[in-house]
């Protein structure tokens, strides 16, 4: 299993996935134990002298007018963690959760916060446990950073609450930390605060997001390439030369996924041989690498915002270890996350839209250059892929939708105090059902154009669209025939897209896409 090191210098997207998703061992760093031991010495510093410190002796938020005393110091800890562990809804997936997690264990480990390193211990003790804090959907502002989120997984540092065991379960924390060897924690100044204030859960929605995006913009390209092969569409206008005059490297990018996909093609070039010969195709065709290569760009900026993100030690009092001081600022405030997850929803639903728009044409006989309408076996008696279409259309409704943005939206909060939040959780949470949309629409596309392409008697496609054909159909998905039962093969087709199946079997062929 592989094992990722968090130091005091940040760590990777890839660290991050590998841990979310992949279930990586977490180990910190000696460099990491040191800087997080001298920061809690500034804090214990401080919290020894008779002035008032935010966050080391002093309430929260709107209460932060009270001192308080030292021997309510751990009670005003444990206080806030409970208190704020509010949130209601559905449970939040586990690759969410574990992200969300790690990126806290990260900022802990830059020694800006000022917790003990037995903290940052049991934090990676419970990662290593398999052990997932239950966190509701609902809970999260943006700001203060993830608030709600946060708060349930350091409950389960503290014994408390539900969490779910390596088995899925759902059991008592207590339990579960008991069963894997684990002592809760007994918090001391700031450290409930320190393991609640920051863009980890958003941040870490975004780097999953990021990750699967970059997936299906290459799977659009690939569909993309086989709707206008069986379109029998012209491939010049992919031509490098034509698109070096607009150098938008996304652009570029993508039509030069295109070429490759097409290269050797049979199918291109007879735009002009039918009965309705056209000096262009539709723009659903025609501008599918302009389209495409916008929204590439844009997961470029996505990937930046978050790499600076990934780099950065949110906290609020974050605590100078060199000047000995611990000053209160507004970096935990989500806006920069935030927009890039709007951003992105906003290109993933245009490409799901131009998506759709190529499969309706090739389930057009008006517009589909010869193909049986719906590319049913028998029309009249079979209606093929109509209603798979229709659900392609609902999915593309329901992006649209969620491509309105959560982050121009701001409600005031803790007594006018938290006065602008960034709504980045939810800016996050629809994220993910856009991506999952997306997937889904692709597939459709590639359902329709490979049995199009099928459907081109006489006519040779590129390699690599055979090899898509072939591998898809080798994963258990029929071709073109007599009606059937549409739902599973859907559902098949839309696990071979998200699981990379359909670039691995292309790139066999063209060597990698971009």
């Amino acid at each position: 299993m592989q094992t990722v090191v968090v130091g005091t210098s940040g760590v990777t997207a890839a660290e991050v996935i590998a841990v979310a998703r992949g279930g990586a061992r977490v180990e910190i760093s000696a460099a990491a134990l040191d800087a997080l031991a001298a920061a809690r010495a500034v804090v214990d510093a401080l919290a020894a002298k008779p002035e008032p410190v935010y966050g080391v002796s002093t309430g929260f938020g709107a209460l932060a007018t009270r001192h308080i005393g030292q021997d309510l110091r751990g009670r005003l800890q444990r206080n806030i963690v409970r208190s704020h562990a509010a949130g209601m809804g559905p449970h939040v997936e586990r690759e969410v959760v574990r992200a969300l997690m790690f990126l806290r264990l990260k900022t802990l480990c830059s020694g800006h916060t000022g917790v003990r390193p037995e903290v940052a211990r049991a934090m990676a003790g419970v990662l290593n446990a398999g052990i997932t804090p239950v966190v509701h959907e609902y809970g999260s502002l943006g700001c203060s950073g993830d608030l709600a989120p946060l708060s349930h997984c350091a409950l389960t540092l503290l014994g408390e609450g539900d969490a779910e065991g390596p088995d899925g379960r759902v059991r008592p924390a207590a339990e579960l930390l008991a069963e894997h060897g684990l002592t809760p924690v007994e918090l001391r100044e700031k450290e409930g605060l320190a393991l609640l204030n920051g863009t980890d859960g958003m941040l870490g929605m975004l780097l999953m997001a990021i990750d699967d995006l970059q997936r299906l913009y290459t799977s659009a390209d690939i569909t993309a390439a086989l709707s206008l092969e069986a379109l029998l569409g012209t491939d010049k206008v992919l031509a490098p030369e034509l698109h070096a005059i607009r150098p938008h490297p996304g652009q570029g990018a993508s039509a030069a996924n295109m070429r490759a996909v097409l290269k050797g093609s049979g199918l291109t070039g007879h735009f002009q041989q039918d009965e309705a010969p056209r000096v262009q195709d539709a723009y659903s065709v025609r501008c599918a690498p302009q389209v495409a290569g916008a929204g590439r760009d844009t997961l470029a900026h996505a990937r930046l915002v978050a790499d600076r993100e990934l780099a950065s030690a949110v906290d609020n009092p974050v605590v100078l270890p060199d000047e000995g001081r611990v000053e209160s600022n507004g970096n935990f405030h989500g806006a920069p996350v935030a927009y890039v997850l709007d951003f992105l929803a906003v290109v993933a639903a245009d490409l799901g839209s131009i998506a759709e728009r190529r499969t309706d044409r090739l389930l057009d006989r008006n517009r589909s250059h010869g193909l049986p309408p719906f590319l049913a076996g028998d029309p009249g008696v079979d209606s093929g892929l109509m209603i798979a279409q229709y659900t392609q259309a609902a999915l593309v409704g329901e992006m649209k939708r969620l491509a309105v943005p959560a982050s121009a939206d701001s409600i005031p909060s803790s007594a006018m105090q938290e006065d602008h939040v960034s709504m980045g959780w939810s800016a996050a949470r629809k994220l993910r059902t856009s991506v999952a949309a997306l997937g889904r629409i692709l597939a459709v596309e590639l359902y329709a154009a490979t049995r199009a392409i099928e459907l081109r008697h006489g006519l040779t496609p590129a390699p690599a669209s055979r090899a898509a054909v072939d591998a898809l159909r080798a994963a258990g998905v029929g071709g073109p025939g007599p009606d059937r039962y549409l739902a599973p093969e859907l559902e098949a087709v839309d696990a071979f897209v998200r699981e990379g199946r359909l670039i691995a079997a292309v790139e066999r062929v063209t060597g990698p896409l971009a």
